[in-house]
């Protein structure tokens, strides 16, 4: 079980430079924050055991990524299945993003395939899931 904590401006601060390159190293941070390596390993360190700091990722350069099928998909949910849908769907590598929401719909799922044949048997195994009453997705054509 994870341990509650709540960060201060220092750490809002680090969270907001590994955003900006998840892979910068302790002592450019330090340089950035104006604190210690130590001090900010200790952060990161705490950051991490507790659970605020989920993982690190790569942000792909648009321009490599044109290929890419992506879509919005809204997902209506039957009764108190909410839950479950959401562990069965975080299972699904394609959907990047999981959102929960107001109004018609319960989730909305950023989704992102190679192909429109992938992107097919995405709908068709997340209509599959158990709970899932309805879905509409729409794919995105150009971000402006």
């Amino acid at each position: 079980m994870m341990k509650p904590y709540i960060y201060d401006s220092l750490d809002s601060a680090l969270i907001s430079e590994l955003r900006k390159d998840g892979r910068a190293t302790i002592s450019y941070l330090a340089g950035q924050l104006n604190v210690s390596r130590a001090t900010v390993q200790n952060r990161l360190d705490r950051l991490l055991v507790s659970g605020a700091i989920l993982g690190f990722t790569v942000r792909v350069h648009e321009e490599l990524e044109r290929e890419t099928i992506k879509a919005i998909m809204m997902i209506e949910v039957t009764g108190q299945s909410t839950s479950q849908v959401i562990k069965k769907l975080r299972g699904i590598p394609e959907l990047v993003k999981l959102h929960t929401t107001n109004g018609a719909w319960d989730l909305v799922a950023e989704i992102h395939t190679s192909s429109l044949a992938a992107f097919d048997g995405i709908l068709r195994k997340v209509r599959e899931v158990d709970g899932i009453l309805n879905s509409e997705t729409s794919v995105l054509l150009s971000s402006l």
